[in-house]
């Protein structure tokens, strides 16, 4: 409800607030729809940069119990000139898993086509978009690109084959975009490329901006009427409405469960605390009296007996300030004695020596 109330556009022939293409119910709605196929095609070449003969929306529908559904899941998976499968999503709420998630996507794509066609040469470029309305990488750019590239050679790895010039990337099966539209309109660009022309439609709070971009490009001008008619549409409004309301409602449960969360955690975490104050004292106290035993002459053996600690546990608390175990005194409590020919030597015999 945030973005209806925060944008001000409105209609050329009312004054009805147009909805916002930021909205992930009025994005697929807009553009899952076959009229609006070169509409469609347009925004998919000003992210790519390619050019594009065929797009088709492999999942046009509305969910039935769409308001219901976890944020997220009205994206729209895309076949282009039967070489790349896409799949487009707005993120409208920062869950700090983009990139986990948008690297899943990848996967299950890949492993989708691989049940259907099983020959890995056969594999479709696959590529994700992911339109953000927050920041979320730690990059100076709105429109981030990442594919699979290898590392610089280790040095010490280093041999010698020839190659003036390396391969750098390691495949070109995968490929994300990330568009963070926070980042785009610090930026303040005007509206000379493609990909201008489009953020600025998506973001949606320039009207100028938009204007500008509607006359520069047919298809966002078509996009435009599309969206001043829906946006007069009750029923889609309604629709609209309802989807906002199950994100606001969800990112509510997801933050209060997190808060509880965190103080079951804590109060875990003190009660772990307090157990293991308890037995670091009950130890040190321990430590205390083996000492204390030792200072008053005690074997290992009875010093353990006492405190019911195994002589092994007794010696290594000792160890720390008795040094020299096979002379201690501690350690072995009888005396030395030596018998030299029937003369002993120790153990109070004295011995002379001429």
């Amino acid at each position: 409800m945030d973005d209806l109330k925060k944008n001000n556009n409105v209609t050329e022939d009312t004054n009805v607030t147009r909805l916002p293409l930021t909205s992930d119910y009025v994005f697929k709605r807009i553009f899952a729809r076959e009229e609006n196929n070169s509409m469609l095609k347009d925004f998919l070449e000003a992210i790519l940069n390619i050019h594009i003969n065929k797009v088709e929306v492999k999942n046009p529908e509305l969910t039935p119990n769409m308001a219901d559904e976890k944020l997220g899941i009205l994206d729209l998976k895309l076949d282009i000139d039967n070489e790349k499968v896409v799949d487009v999503e707005m993120q409208v709420s920062n869950e700090h898993n983009i990139k986990e998630r948008s690297s899943t996507y990848l996967s299950k794509l890949a492993a989708e086509q691989l049940k259907a066609k099983q020959n890995y040469k056969e594999l479709k470029k696959i590529i994700t978009i992911n339109i953000l309305k927050y920041n979320y990488l730690e990059r100076n750019s709105y429109h981030s690109i990442a594919r699979m590239k290898y590392e610089d050679t280790n040095p010490i790895e280093f041999v010698d084959m020839g190659y003036k010039k390396e391969e750098e990337e390691a495949t070109n099966t995968f490929e994300m975009h990330f568009i963070e539209l926070p980042k785009f309109k610090q930026k303040n660009p005007d509206c000379n490329t493609k990909l201008e022309q489009w953020l600025w439609l998506i973001d949606g709070s320039e009207e100028e901006k938009v204007e500008m971009s509607a006359k520069e490009n047919e298809e966002i001008d078509k996009t435009v009427k599309e969206l001043n008619k829906l946006s007069k549409d009750p029923e889609e409004v309604a629709k609209y409405e309802e989807r906002e309301w199950s994100i606001m409602r969800y990112n509510v449960e997801m933050k209060t469960n997190r808060e509880l969360g965190e103080k079951d955690g804590e109060a875990r975490g003190r009660e772990e605390g307090r157990r293991e104050g308890r037995r670091e004292g009950e130890k040190t106290t321990k430590e205390k009296i083996v000492k204390a035993l030792k200072n008053m002459n005690l074997s290992i053996e009875q010093i353990a007996q006492a405190v019911e600690l195994t002589e092994k546990e007794v010696e290594k608390i000792l160890k720390v300030q008795e040094p020299y175990k096979k002379a201690n005194k501690l350690f072995h409590p009888e005396p030395t004695i030596v018998d030299v020919n029937g003369t002993k030597v120790g153990g109070g015999h004295l011995g002379i020596m001429a």
